[in-house]
C-alpha cells in the first residue's frame, strides 16, 4: 500500500503556506522550549542552592537515598534506653531522631518498633513499653 504524501493535488502556493505554517509552528515550539530551559535552569540552581541535587527525586533533594548516621538504630535505640525507665514506641522513635538519627522512611516508627521486637538486648515492660534488658 502506497504511503499518501501531503503534497499530493496541492499547488505550488499551498505547499508553500503549508511549510510556512510548519515554520510558525516550530518557531513557536521552539520559543517555548527556551522559556521552559531557562525556567529550568533557574530550578536547578535554586535546587543546587538549598542543599540538593537537581534532577533527583526524593524528599528535600536528597535524591531518594538511604539517610547515613554515625551510629546504627540499635546502638541509637540503646542510647535511648539507657535511662533505665520504659518508654512507648513512638517516644522511643522521637527521642532517636532528636539525637541527631535521620531516616527517610515514612513509617519509621514501624521500624523501631520492629527492631524492639526483634532484638534480644530490649524487653517487652507492658503493652508498648520497651527497655533495655538487664544485664546477666
Amino acid at each position: 500500500m502506497a504511503r499518501r504524501s501531503y503534497g499530493d493535488g496541492m499547488s505550488i502556493a499551498q505547499l508553500e503556506n503549508l511549510l510556512a505554517g510548519r515554520r510558525a509552528e516550530l518557531n513557536q515550539k521552539q520559543r517555548e522550549h527556551n522559556k521552559l530551559l531557562s525556567k529550568l535552569q533557574q530550578l536547578e540552581s535554586d535546587i543546587r542552592r538549598l542543599g540538593g541535587t537537581p534532577g533527583k527525586r526524593g524528599r528535600g533533594g536528597l535524591g531518594g537515598t538511604r539517610a547515613r548516621n554515625e551510629k546504627s538504630l540499635l546502638e541509637t535505640l540503646e542510647d535511648v534506653l539507657k535511662g533505665g525507665k520504659p518508654m512507648k514506641v513512638g517516644d522511643i522513635a522521637d527521642a532517636a531522631q532528636k539525637t541527631g538519627y535521620r531516616s527517610n522512611s515514612a513509617n519509621f516508627r514501624s521500624i523501631v518498633n520492629q527492631t524492639l521486637i526483634k532484638d534480644k538486648r530490649f524487653g517487652s515492660a507492658g503493652r508498648g513499653l520497651y527497655q533495655l534488658k538487664k544485664a546477666s
